[in-house]
């Protein structure tokens, strides 16, 4: 059971990614939703499970806040670097930065894969908490899908590579409930990993896809969006 709706996962994140693709002629709307579900997924996902992980394990909650910043300095640090070193490299053609879509699209996989590790593992206490599981993971992975492809579209990737990552992200919540049959992970390292993923979230929202979003055509009708997009992850998380 895991597994077959570990698949509708795949699916679900592939229409978002279609969904990234056939408005990327308005991709300064599509980029302003973006950012809101970023934010959304933060606040409404990523902090409560903290919180409960933090009650439950009884872990000073300085720790995962730690790994919060951590998450964010890594990837900005990151990112920098790659733009100073591509600014010498083209100082007189074209400035592009690829590998900064490329390198957001593989930690967004990365969660993705531990999505399906999710799946797995809930699976493992009962069908109906497995089944729980699942529904939420497959209506958030729609988002990953459109995330996916606006980072790698905003930072001038092929729209082949785009698909390439489209579908490694797709793909990841499968390969995560298979791993599930070989491993586990426990509840102090999942506490470490959601506080890095949250900061990581926080950062590419924050500094790069909404200031994007807004350089390129700021309207009220990308700030709408934004709104929009944090409501829709704030009822995808109360509603499951």
């Amino acid at each position: 059971m895991a597994i077959i709706l570990s698949l509708f996962a795949l699916l679900s994140t592939c229409l978002g990614g279609l969904v990234a693709f056939r408005y990327r002629d308005r991709l300064h709307l599509v980029m302003g939703f973006t950012a809101g579900v970023l934010l959304a997924v933060v606040a409404f996902d990523l902090f409560p499970e903290i919180t409960r992980l933090i009650q439950s394990t009884a872990t000073d909650p300085v720790w995962p806040m730690i790994a919060l910043v951590c998450g964010f300095l890594l990837f900005h640090i990151v990112e920098k670097s790659v733009l100073i070193h591509q600014g010498h490299e083209g100082r007189w053609g074209v400035h592009t930065h690829p590998t900064v879509g490329l390198i957001s699209a593989l930690a967004l996989s990365a969660h993705s894969f531990l999505d399906g590790v999710g799946i797995g593992l809930a699976f493992h206490v009962s069908s109906s908490v497995g089944i729980l599981v699942a529904i939420a993971v497959v209506a958030h992975d729609f988002s990953d899908g459109l995330n996916t492809v606006s980072l790698m579209l905003v930072n001038h990737n092929t729209n082949r590579r785009s698909v390439t990552l489209l579908g490694l992200d797709a793909i990841a919540p499968l390969l995560g409930a298979l791993a599930t049959y070989l491993f586990t992970i426990s509840d102090a390292g999942l506490l470490w990993y959601l506080g890095f993923f949250a900061g990581f979230l926080l950062y590419i929202g924050a500094s790069d896809i909404l200031p994007e979003a807004h350089s390129r055509h700021s309207s009220v009708k990308t700030i709408m969006l934004t709104v929009i997009g944090v409501c829709f992850i704030f009822l995808v998380t109360r509603i499951v």
